[in-house]
């Protein structure tokens, strides 16, 4: 596996900072303890960082995907999509057979469900922004939607 240059990790920081604490306004410990045992996955444009998505190592309840995020001056491209389906993948060949979960920003629970995730629990407050838990059911076909009778509006 890979690791990160000192310059390619002080911009994946940065651009997570801009992204979650800046432009959000939205101050919490970006800087969690977790990024020494996730994976992360980077969609590179002219070897900047256009698009990003960590994922935490499986616990009883399955891997989980987090700070996915589509740099301000990539976004409209469908990157995030992009992303999250590499995130999709790689959680399925690191951890088969397991279910995937995510804390999904509430305003993007539509997006997160047509990637085949679905509601698990009612909306919450998070640092300041609504979010909802999602999780994608093990063997999930790539294509397959979650019914949506699920997906509250």
């Amino acid at each position: 596996m890979d690791a990160f240059s000192a310059v390619e990790l002080y911009a994946l920081l940065k651009l997570r900072v801009d992204v979650f604490v800046v432009e959000q306004a939205c101050a919490y410990p970006e800087l969690d303890g977790e990024d020494a045992d996730a994976l992360h996955l980077r969609l590179l444009i002219n070897a900047e960082t256009a698009a990003y998505a960590r994922i935490l190592p499986a616990t009883h309840a399955g891997p989980r995907i987090g700070r996915v995020l589509v740099s301000p001056n990539q976004r409209g491209k469908r990157l995030g999509e992009a992303v999250m389906r590499e995130a999709i993948r790689a959680c399925e060949a690191h951890f088969p057979g397991q279910p995937i979960s995510l804390s999904a920003q509430s305003h993007l629970e539509r997006f997160y469900h047509s990637l085949g995730f679905a509601p698990i629990s009612a909306e919450y407050v998070e640092d300041g922004i609504p979010h909802i838990n999602m999780r994608r059911a093990a063997g999930l076909s790539p294509n397959t939607v979650p019914d949506q009778g699920a997906l509250a509006s």
